[in-house]
């Protein structure tokens, strides 16, 4: 009787110790935000591994901008007179600040694409049976790319300077421009996960330049909207790449650009649409893209 009753005294001792113990891990919940940094982190790591290991791919990201820019700089260049001075004349500094943003935009391509191949591959069913952050692959990747186009647009920007482009600007209002266009890919990004995650095979993510195309030509990137049609025009306008290169002249304070008179409203606001786009895309891509992540099937 008197061992039954030590016994359960024991128990009863030991049961506020046990449900401590269960409760403790429930803080660390795959849904809690320090939970879903480390794993974001975790991917980052990750995905610059991979990167490492292969080289080419960096390379390739790197090199076409940069063929971009010395073919239209050069090429059609001389024949584009945007200034009211003359054909060629100020065309470099026009055109930098807009090739700096079709960058940008055009880099979502490279993200839909290795989103889709990682899902080929199986990482990403992967990812699903592990306990982590669900968030934690979307986000997780558009830090990693962040980091990459901040390095791409370095190197553009050294591009740049050796052709003769100089920002006009103050230092601070030069790196306000260089923010504003990380700001517009960081949004992309959302966008190019969210297509990775529903584009089948990696075949069709790169049939995605017919998407990027009008999006980074359809723009002010190589000509005034003023200077289209008047609905072309309009469609340049309101183009977000647009809006983020029309600010990043602004800031640039590049030269001839007091010559053209704003023909849209949007034209006159690029400062505020260069904060609002991006700010749109992401409230309604990054949802979505997490949403897709989670419907994906096993």
């Amino acid at each position: 009787m008197t061992t039954r009753t030590q016994s359960t005294s024991t128990q009863a001792a030991s049961a506020p110790t046990t449900t401590a113990q269960t409760a403790a891990p429930q803080t660390l919940s795959p849904e809690g935000p320090l939970w879903a940094a480390r794993d974001c982190w975790t991917i980052v790591l990750q995905e610059f591994t991979h990167l490492v290991r292969q080289p080419s791919t960096f390379a390739w990201q790197i090199g076409f901008p940069v063929v971009m820019v010395l073919m239209f700089v050069y090429v059609f260049g001389s024949a584009m007179d945007v200034t009211g001075q003359g054909a060629g004349e100020g065309y470099v500094d026009f055109a930098m600040p807009g090739m700096f943003a079709m960058t940008m935009a055009f880099g979502f391509m490279d993200t839909a694409y290795a989103v889709t191949h990682n899902k080929e591959k199986g990482f990403m069913d992967r990812f699903r049976s592990m306990p982590m952050s669900s968030s934690a692959p979307v986000t997780g990747r558009a830090v990693s790319d962040v980091i990459r186009a901040a390095v791409d647009l370095a190197v553009i920007a050294g591009v740049a300077l050796l052709i003769g482009w100089r920002s006009g600007g103050s230092l601070g209002a030069t790196l306000a421009a260089f923010a504003l266009l990380l700001w517009l890919r960081l949004a992309l990004i959302f966008v190019g996960i969210f297509l990775g995650l529903c584009i089948k095979n990696t075949e069709t993510a790169g049939m995605l330049f017919a998407v990027a195309f009008p999006l980074g030509f359809i723009s002010s990137v190589f000509a005034p909207p003023e200077m289209m049609p008047g609905w072309l025009g309009a469609i340049a306008a309101w183009n977000p790449v647009s809006s983020t290169a029309a600010a990043i002249r602004e800031l640039f304070e590049t030269p001839g650009m007091g010559n053209l008179e704003p023909a849209f409203w949007i034209d006159g606001h690029a400062l505020a649409g260069a904060l609002i786009w991006p700010a749109v895309i992401m409230l309604i891509f990054l949802p979505l893209a997490v949403r897709q992540f989670k419907n994906l099937s096993r």
